[in-house]
């Protein structure tokens, strides 16, 4: 029985897929309608004000000088919000968002997924404008959550490699194979000298950000939230009169505990320890079920 089966995990922490308008959202849901949100806020911005009040024309670009100009550093990860004009651009980043970007963050957890995303666009951002500032091309701009999302891409063929996806909606092939696929792409892209103005240096440095990000085992979250434990300040456990009901009061309070870390960190984070107390709950679930 998977981990998603058990009782513990339907009862407290399972969420229906899907677009969610009530609290709580996923992180997904939430970074969708903030993209849309700005594409609409610029198309009529651009509309009725004009260029020069467009919202991806007023701060949310990234600049190959942006690199020497530390006050508009934050611009390396705002250009992942703003998209061209063209409604397939924001588009087709959406729909690779939603589909793949839910069960990366069920995977991780909310939190960590918040900092993986932002993390990507700010590599792919870094990347980007090194490498334009390097060959000299200062006049050029770069918007759109497409590193981003080319990092998830990558993330499920890692984490989810043989899942079987539609590729345009119509071809059928395992993740793995659409995550090759991609790069591949990409790669071709950068060398093939297309001319097409589609930034690819940003999607190979999320591809490969997410590769590293795997493979090393890396955890946001838990680098963020570590606590200082001193052994000689630990008290020793004090003798107690056993008490079934208070017993299980704190396996509760515990389970509850690590359904929390699982929600903020995802499955992954879950130690031996923590796995075989909520494997205790659930029996224990199942024993009061049946009395």
């Amino acid at each position: 029985m998977g981990f998603y089966d058990r009782d513990y995990y339907r009862e407290e922490q399972e969420q229906p897929p899907g677009l969610v308008l009530r609290a709580p959202r996923t992180v997904v849901t939430v970074l969708v309608i903030v993209n849309v949100a700005l594409w609409l806020a610029d198309f009529f911005t651009n509309y009725w004000l004009g260029n020069a009040m467009a919202v991806h024309t007023a701060g949310c670009h990234d600049w190959p000088e942006t690199l020497t100009t530390p006050w508009a550093w934050w611009q390396l990860i705002t250009y992942g919000f703003a998209h061209s004009r063209d409604f397939f651009h924001v588009l087709n980043n959406m729909i690779g968002l939603w589909f793949l970007g839910r069960d990366i963050e069920f995977h991780y957890g909310r939190r960590e997924f918040v900092r993986l995303y932002l993390a990507l666009l700010l590599v792919g951002g870094l990347a980007w404008a090194l490498v334009n500032h390097l060959q000299g091309q200062q006049n050029t701009m770069a918007i759109g959550a497409s590193g981003a999302v080319a990092g998830i891409v990558v993330l499920y063929a890692l984490n989810f490699p043989h899942r079987t996806v539609l590729f345009f909606f119509v071809l059928p092939m395992p993740a793995w194979v659409l995550g090759v696929l991609l790069v591949c792409m990409d790669v071709f892209g950068v060398t093939g000298a297309r001319g097409d103005n589609v930034a690819y240096t940003i999607h190979l440095a999320g591809a490969a950000f997410a590769l590293v990000y795997v493979k090393l085992r890396w955890n946001f979250t838990r680098w963020t939230s570590f606590r200082l434990g001193l052994p000689g300040l630990r008290r020793e456990p004090k003798l107690r009169v056993h008490d079934p009901e208070q017993q299980w009061r704190e396996l509760k309070q515990e389970m509850d505990r690590i359904l929390e870390k699982y929600g903020r960190e995802g499955e992954s984070s879950l130690t031996r320890k923590e796995r075989r107390t909520l494997e205790e709950a659930s029996r224990e679930l199942r024993r009061r079920r049946g009395e």
